[in-house]
């Protein structure tokens, strides 16, 4: 009977003979970032006399995406678990008006911070227990949130919007640049470092994938997959707080109104980036990489002439595509 044994190398030797494990290329794991850079050069050519390819543009399209980056970060935590979080949109906007309020009636920028943040960990502390204690599917529970989120944030202004005159809280959290370089890009490398870090390099972040990889698996493993599952619509919550709070900081005001519509631009760049939709499988440098293509299109469309409704048909077509890569990346 032959012995077989395996080194690093990627070599198998069965006998006397050594039998080399040829590594395939699978363009697929690298989907998005080809995709990315095909959408710029295709822009890049066909919009070049418009302005596509100006520092300003380009760095338009980074303050246009920073927050929908920074809610796919804390998105990819929650959907690689196989939960998911509609409520992110409704969040961010109902913590643009509380910061503001909060700034209005005298507290300050440390207030106004204070208040935002703690408004989406709120929220996302309602989802988390509705999902690990009551055992209501976070579609549902997310669904529900986001409507009631989004008329509480219509109710206790009137629909108003509430104008922030702090101006330093303006410029750090959105309108503000450091020589070249927008506050919002600073935001958003910061965050990616951290959710990065947490993912690939902790306990925390190997526990999350586990979780969502086989749950029962994982449990009976030692991983206390509610408190896991908790703690990340605790971070969803969190980081759309935060979102609110840079776009109150752009646009010198908080409203109803910011946020609509990001869940799906969210989602939509947390799947093109690489996270598997049935969780298990996530990326925080592809969720980046997928906003900012979502974005780059975005702007490209507007640029081209195409209304608001054709972008919402394209985007949605996006969505059908990265779940069905993600589907079969899962199956091979």
């Amino acid at each position: 009977m032959q012995s077989k044994d395996s080194n690093l190398n990627g070599t198998v030797a069965v006998g006397s003979h050594t039998v080399s494990r040829k590594k395939t290329f699978d363009w697929r794991n690298y989907i998005v970032y080809l995709a990315f850079i095909g959408v710029i050069i295709y822009f890049s050519v066909t919009l070049h006399d418009q302005g596509f390819v100006s520092t300003d543009n380009l760095l338009n399209i980074i303050r246009q995406t920073a927050m929908i980056s920074l809610m796919g970060l804390a998105m990819t935590f929650v959907i690689s678990t196989g939960e998911i979080d509609l409520s992110v949109g409704s969040i961010a906007a109902l913590s643009s008006l509380t910061a503001a309020l909060t700034i209005q009636a005298g507290f300050g920028m440390v207030g106004g911070v204070a208040v935002g943040l703690g408004t989406g960990l709120l929220v996302g502390l309602v989802n988390g227990l509705l999902v690990t204690k009551l055992a209501i599917p976070s579609f549902l529970v997310t669904l529900g949130t986001m409507g009631t989120v989004a008329g509480l944030a219509m109710w206790i202004t009137d629909t108003a919007p509430v104008p922030i005159v702090d101006a330093t809280f303006n410029f750090v959290f959105g309108s503000g640049d450091i020589g070249p370089i927008p506050i919002l890009l600073i935001w958003t490398v910061v965050a990616t470092i951290i959710a990065h870090f947490l993912l690939r390099k902790t306990s925390f972040g190997r526990q999350t994938l586990a979780t969502g990889g086989n749950e029962s698996a994982a449990r009976f493993s030692g991983v206390k997959t509610q408190r896991i599952k908790l703690l990340v619509f605790l971070g969803s919550g969190f980081m759309a707080g935060f979102a609110g709070l840079l776009y109150a900081g752009r646009m010198h005001a908080g409203r109803f109104t910011f946020g609509e519509g990001d869940e799906l631009s969210v989602i939509a760049a947390v799947i093109l980036g690489g996270t598997s939709l049935f969780g298990g499988v996530g990326t925080v440098i592809g969720t980046v990489i997928g906003s900012l293509m979502i974005g780059t299109i975005n702007n490209g469309l507007i640029i081209m002439g195409l209304d608001v409704s054709q972008q919402m048909m394209i985007k949605g077509l996006i969505i059908i595509l990265a779940v069905a890569f993600g589907k079969k990346a899962i199956k091979r």
